[in-house]
């Protein structure tokens, strides 16, 4: 992997398990209306997404409950969430789709998923200060669906500004958040988008 500064060289913004989840992972960090200032590709994230992926298809489903919550997911590989992320019923991490065959057309579905792109675009001041990212896709001919593709799109707490010779960054600077939102737990499959809302606790 390699760093970059912002908008330098965007064709190397390599990250994800396969030739796919790579075109994915360049989009998403493209797009014109990308609010994102800094991206920088997590190894950890992209075997959290590969598993994910896996899980999913050995399943015939597309969901972000298997094996606990995504926030959940990540804690248990030991990644440290900020403390003011959701715990057990909460997803301000992940996103998933089913049925896609290439980035472009995944990407399209995701662009047009109201919860999926205010957090894969950064819409909300909460999520522009997310910029470790991993990506997979896993085909399986004999599963429902076909093709999975899982994101993890987060902050992390420990990492820092610094950036390792190894890593690689798609990189800019911005702001605080005002709200904390929760994605819920909605996902998009060539069958039609499925909502749920997030339970609300005190």
């Amino acid at each position: 992997m390699f760093s970059f500064p912002a908008l330098a060289d965007t064709t190397q913004f390599d990250c994800g398990n396969t030739p796919q989840a790579k075109a994915l992972a360049l989009r998403i960090a493209t797009d014109p209306k990308q609010m994102r200032t800094r991206l920088v590709c997590n190894p950890t994230l992209v075997k959290i997404a590969e598993e994910k992926a896996e899980d999913m298809a050995s399943r015939g489903l597309v969901s972000h409950f298997l094996g606990g919550s995504p926030n959940t997911r990540i804690r248990d590989a030991g990644l440290v969430l900020p403390e003011y992320y959701g715990d057990a019923m909460s997803n301000q991490v992940e996103a998933l789709a089913g049925g896609y065959k290439d980035a472009d057309d995944v990407w399209f579905a995701f662009k047009t998923s109201y919860s999926h792109k205010i957090h894969l675009l950064a819409e909300l001041p909460f999520y522009q200060e997310q910029d470790q990212i991993g990506i997979a896709f896993y085909k399986d001919y004999a599963t429902p669906h076909v093709e999975y593709w899982a994101i993890y799109l987060t902050k992390l707490v420990g990492i820092d500004d610094e950036t390792p010779e190894n890593k690689q960054v798609y990189t800019s600077k911005r702001k605080k958040f005002d709200d904390i939102p929760d994605k819920g737990l909605g996902i998009i499959t060539k069958d039609g988008e499925v909502t749920f809302k997030p339970i609300k606790t005190n």
